[in-house]
């Protein structure tokens, strides 16, 4: 008999592929994405319950961004990545790394192909630029993509913290993501350029901040495009280099002076925010009052001063001092003094207020001659060397000058004498000269003693018969010295009265030399002496004396005769 088989019952092939059905949905789930549940949390482990009686253990490093700590609990649910299913124990292999990456691939894909940016967070610095995690997935950022105008100096200050930027290229197989954050940067530049250029016009007062300094002026960022402010338009007043004007970094506010649309050029400057103080130079000085100032700069030529706070003094080297040879600048007057000055000029074209410090005291050579006299000695103190001579203290502001040709009567000790001065040292002079008009002051070490030349002259006149020893023989004639530092010189043709005599080599070293002075040059001081004149002037005097053209005595009786008349007495 046939039982009726009823709509509970199933036969064995329908129970077989129940069973199967049954064995394939609980592996259905591999390799795929599904949320699970904290359920317990140990030192390295996280065990998540995904469901169909499965738990997996994620490593809880896995629970943790770069630069972050783990923040996971009991009771949290997440998304992970079902490895492998073993439905016979429930032990499943889970990874949560794996999941955030399949998630985060597909949603940074996306939005690559739609080219929409996404944020990053740098955390590592390696060669050529920064590993970058978005959102799970390391990317990495170049250092050419970092900024557009390379204002980061230090990648570091990048690190940990969210950015925004765009994706450059991936490819999955290789796990490869390069990401631009100046392309973002570029954007929002450009923006902000877009935005200020339509509403700069020339006279314009921006706000900006100083980016770079030179020695022609100052870039200025104005918040997506730099502008140049001029050297000579950062101050009215003067100065040396922009750097004493501005510092890096520093915000100010600058004037639109040119706008160069086609070339997007920018002039700025920041003189022009105040009224030119010139225009009121005549209100507030007078050429010839004295003002008080101090002292704001100094360098070779002259000083500069600032008066009444806005306005500037300069100060000629010529015009600090009396000194007809002033020091440097420096060290007269400091940095920081106050001083009192006299204006001398307004000088519109150069704008230029022409002080004078020298010019608040009567000029010391005025009084001079009521002071000092030629021939006067003095001690004073040596304030300078030089190679021709000293430079001493006479009154006030003045100097006086000793010349090296007057520091000793024997030439050739001037040097070495020279040499052992110092400067400071106290030196006995006499005043040769003082010349009001040429403002100066010819004084003399030497002159303290009689010129020992000047004296042998004076006791022997021009033609007075002198005697002498050989010092030195010359191609020009002879070298003969009468006293201590006192020379002549007989020329070659004054060694003898007959031509064939005059010859040097007659002539020794050491050897006594009769001759006369037939001449002293006072300015070279040299003394010319001859043996001929001498032999002439003797022959005349013994012809007058013993003899005349009538007597009828030969030249040689008449001399022999004066001879020994000579020698009788």
């Amino acid at each position: 008999m046939n039982e009726k088989i009823t709509s509970n019952s199933i036969s064995n092939s329908e129970y077989e592929q129940l069973v199967k059905n049954t064995i394939n949905s609980s592996y259905s789930n591999e390799k795929s994405i599904v949320e699970g549940k904290v359920v317990s949390i140990d030192k390295n482990n996280v065990l998540i319950d995904v469901g169909s009686k499965s738990e997996g253990r994620i490593p809880l490093s896995e629970f943790t961004r770069p630069g972050q700590e783990a923040e996971v609990k009991i009771g949290d649910r997440y998304k992970v990545f079902i490895d492998t299913l073993d439905s016979r124990n429930g032990e499943t292999m889970l990874s949560r790394e794996k999941a955030i990456k399949q998630e985060s691939w597909d949603n940074l894909k996306n939005s690559y192909e739609k080219g929409e940016k996404v944020v990053g967070i740098p955390y590592n610095r390696v060669k050529g630029g920064l590993s970058v995690d978005l959102n799970g997935v390391v990317a990495f950022l170049p250092g050419s993509q970092i900024d557009s105008k390379y204002n980061i100096k230090d990648t570091k200050e990048l690190l940990n913290k969210p950015m925004d930027c765009v994706i450059l290229k991936m490819d999955k197989i290789r796990g490869n993501i390069v990401v631009s954050r100046k392309a973002i940067v570029e954007k929002q530049l450009k923006d902000k350029r877009e935005k200020l250029l339509s509403k700069i016009n020339e006279g314009s007062i921006v706000k900006g901040r100083v980016k770079n300094i030179t020695d022609y002026g100052a870039f200025v960022d104005l918040g997506g495009i730099d502008g140049l402010v001029h050297k000579g338009d950062l101050s009215w007043k003067s100065f040396n280099h922009p750097s004493e004007i501005l510092n890096n970094g520093e915000e100010i506010e600058v004037k639109i002076i040119k706008y160069d649309e086609e070339n997007t050029r920018l002039s700025l400057g920041i003189k022009q925010l105040t009224d030119d103080p010139w225009e009121k130079i005549k209100d507030n000085f007078t050429v010839g009052e004295k003002y008080n100032g101090k002292i704001i700069n100094i360098n070779d030529s002259n000083v500069s001063v600032s008066l009444k706070n806005e306005f500037e003094g300069y100060v000629q080297q010529q015009d600090i001092t009396w000194l007809k040879k002033p020091p440097h600048p420096s060290k007269i007057v400091q940095m920081e003094e106050e001083i009192e000055v006299k204006l001398l000029e307004i000088d519109n074209e150069k704008r230029r207020l022409v002080c004078g410090i020298k010019q608040l005291k009567e000029n010391p050579w005025d009084n001079i001659e009521s002071i000092h006299k030629i021939g006067e000695i003095i001690e004073t103190e040596i304030v300078n060397k030089v190679d021709f001579g000293i430079f001493v203290k006479i009154h006030e502001e003045i100097d006086g000058m000793v010349h090296i040709s007057d520091l000793s009567w024997e030439e050739n000790k001037n040097a070495e004498i020279l040499k052992s001065l110092k400067k400071g040292e106290k030196v006995k002079l006499k005043i040769l000269e003082i010349d009001k008009q040429k403002e100066r002051i010819s004084l003399s070490m030497k002159h303290l003693e009689n010129d020992p030349i000047s004296d042998y002259i004076s006791k022997n006149p021009i033609n007075s018969f002198i005697s002498g020893t050989i010092l030195a023989t010359e191609e020009k004639g002879v070298v003969v010295e009468l006293e201590k530092n006192v020379t002549g010189f007989i020329k070659k043709i004054n060694l003898a009265k007959e031509k064939s005599e005059q010859k040097i080599e007659r002539f020794a070293i050491g050897e006594k030399i009769d001759s006369m002075i037939i001449s002293f040059d006072e300015k070279t001081r040299k003394i010319n002496l001859s043996v001929k004149d001498k032999e002439v002037k003797e022959e005349q005097e013994a012809l007058s004396q013993f003899g005349s053209s009538e007597s009828g005595a030969s030249l040689g009786d008449i001399l022999g005769e004066a001879l020994d008349k000579k020698k009788s007495t």
